[in-house]
């Protein structure tokens, strides 16, 4: 397995190692987790590295499963060694989607750049074309390497939602456990509070990649939770495992200079399709988002004590800056909220259908 420390990695070694692999963990640290049984063999192995990764393999494997391959380097990379690999399980992610206009998440900082995706979104939607000038252009353009090479190398490629769990270097359910730490009791969402990011816990990506593992075959496949909640219940989930209660505002429309921006803004729902996972792996969930909350909880709140959130989460500082924890902007913005309510004479707090302040 390659990228076996990360946060996908962790569970999918110790769901392979339960079904009876014999797994090899590789990372360039060569590190292991203390989760992981005994029997579990860990290398230091930069990918990269000039005929590192054949010399990794030797004789070769049954299954390879590579949850940092990235672009069309990786792509002919594995189908290179495909005479010594089995079959490959590989992560892809739900970002290489586009709507029936061509938008999708490269465009969404772009004028009506928001993607407008059927929903639940199938594996047949188109998606943005392969190229080297985003992520979600890698990631298709390694997608469409790896299928190239046919029954030479049977790969499932897993399209990822918005990947949650402990050890994630992003994680966005920080925003609400930051505020709650913080004693923060209101809190302000955009979109009316109803943006739905189809979440996807580690558990279940590693189920997923333990059924394509018995089940070799070449698909792309989307990988989600049994659920999509919207953020106002994803905020109303984290405040029940902490034990506060927040106010909600909502707003129509987007965040105004930063006052409202969460990890799962959008203005229209990307929920994906789950039914070829069922259908083609027999693939049912093992957690759900609220079920699986405590663990994710207690790792982030346990990573924040004595750092600050930026040098704890230093990939969440990069994307998305410090507007998202700008409580002087909030607070400021939150002002004149009231002061319009009071004027106007309208009630204040959740589920008020505001336009800003």
């Amino acid at each position: 397995m390659l990228g076996a420390t990360g946060q996908i990695g962790r569970a999918a070694v110790r769901a392979l190692a339960e079904d009876g692999w014999e797994v090899t963990a590789a990372s360039r640290g060569g590190g292991r987790d203390a989760s992981w049984d005994a029997d579990t063999r860990s290398v230091a192995l930069d990918r990269d590295a000039e005929g590192a990764l054949a010399a990794a393999l030797g004789d070769g494997c049954d299954v390879l499963v590579d949850m940092v391959a990235y672009g069309g380097g990786h792509a002919a990379q594995l189908a290179g060694l495909s005479g010594r690999i089995g079959s490959a399980v590989v992560i892809s992610s739900g970002a290489v989607y586009v709507d029936d206009g061509g938008r999708g998440f490269d465009t969404q900082d772009e004028p009506d750049g928001a993607a407008r995706y059927p929903v639940p979104i199938p594996e047949t939607q188109p998606t943005v074309a392969p190229g080297d000038a985003t992520y979600a252009t890698r990631k298709i353009q390694l997608e469409r390497g790896l299928l190239a090479a046919g029954a030479s190398l049977p790969v499932t490629l897993l399209r990822a939602g918005a990947v949650h769990g402990p050890y994630c270097r992003g994680p966005r359910e920080l925003y609400f456990v930051k505020r709650a730490l913080d004693g923060r009791r209101r809190r302000v969402l955009a979109h009316g509070g109803t943006s739905r990011f189809h979440p996807v816990h580690v558990s279940n990506l590693a189920e997923l990649i333990r059924l394509a593992a018995l089940r070799p075959g070449s698909r792309v496949l989307n990988a989600g939770d049994p659920e999509a909640p919207t953020v106002a219940e994803m905020g109303a989930a984290v405040d029940a495992v902490l034990g506060v209660e927040t106010e909600t505002v909502t707003v129509d429309g987007p965040p105004e200079d930063g006052v409202g921006l969460t990890p799962w803004s959008a203005p229209h729902p990307i929920v994906y399709d789950m039914a070829a996972a069922e259908r083609e792996l027999g693939y049912r969930p093992v957690t759900g988002y609220t079920a699986s909350l405590p663990g994710t909880v207690e790792w982030i709140a346990s990573e924040l004590r004595g750092s600050t959130w930026s040098q704890a989460f230093p990939a969440m500082r990069r994307s998305y800056g410090e507007a998202l924890f700008d409580y002087a902007a909030e607070d400021a913005w939150l002002e004149r909220y009231d002061r319009r309510c009071r004027v106007s004479g309208t009630p204040g707090g959740s589920g008020r259908p505001a336009g800003g302040p």
